[in-house]
């Protein structure tokens, strides 16, 4: 179904709604697969949004101001099977975080990208210790992931966790250039064993605003239900 979609170039068009006017704009026109909106959460003008499809074959993440201009992408491959996506904002609308693969389902990483300066972080971690979906603290410092099962991109052995990460950034050695990539890398904790979770679902995981708790939903019991895990709690266990 993805590569049907994509390739059938169907006229598309971003458009914004005023909720007090009614008033509809239309901002952007393509005849690529586009998806995923999220407005920045700091800055109602600016959105990121995704060229949908096989990972592998698209420019997946971008940027653009509401007016339809300064239409950005965020990243650009460097290497065959490369694969960007699940991006999603921090709190503070500063930086562009997504999940990054160099190539597909070899080498992982969680990647940053700062919006007003172009600079970039990547944190990498192992094969088991992917997820599916990344989320980073209201503070920046702490992320979390919802794990994931062999059928995955990963195709992890003992992945099937929901993760806290504590990131650490490499010291630089060498000479200070803000074109290089920031490399660190992420030091996992594991929260809660979800072996008897059936990957279909997707967990997602979220932190409390008070960084206490970590939200996810799983149908280990059968049905599906949300459930918290308490920082405090799980790193005392």
């Amino acid at each position: 179904m993805m590569e049907q979609r994509l390739a059938a170039r169907l006229p598309l068009a971003l458009f914004t709604v005023n909720t007090k006017t009614g008033e509809v704009k239309v901002i952007h026109r393509s005849t690529d697969w586009l998806n995923h909106l999220e407005f920045s959460p700091t800055d109602p003008t600016l959105l990121m949004f995704c060229h949908e499809g096989p990972w592998h074959k698209v420019e997946r993440i971008w940027l653009m101001h509401t007016d339809g201009r300064h239409v950005t992408k965020v990243h650009t491959r460097t290497m065959a099977m490369e694969i960007a996506g699940h991006e999603f904002w921090s709190s503070d609308g500063k930086t562009l975080w997504y999940d990054l693969q160099t190539p597909r389902g070899e080498v992982f990483w969680l990647a940053g990208y700062q919006v007003e300066t172009g600079e970039r972080t990547w944190y990498q971690l192992s094969r088991d210790e992917w997820v599916i979906h990344f989320n980073v603290s209201h503070d920046g410092t702490l992320f979390c992931g919802d794990g994931g099962d062999p059928g995955q991109v990963a195709k992890a052995k003992e992945g099937q966790w929901i993760y806290l990460f504590r990131p650490e950034l490499i010291p630089n050695r060498g000479i200070v250039d803000k074109s290089f990539v920031n490399a660190g890398v992420l030091h996992a904790e594991k929260l809660v064993n979800m072996a008897k979770h059936k990957y279909r679902l997707e967990p997602n995981v979220s932190f409390t605003p008070d960084q206490k708790w970590v939200v996810f939903r799983s149908n280990m019991f059968g049905q599906t239900y949300a459930f918290p895990v308490e920082l405090a709690r799980a790193a005392a266990n």
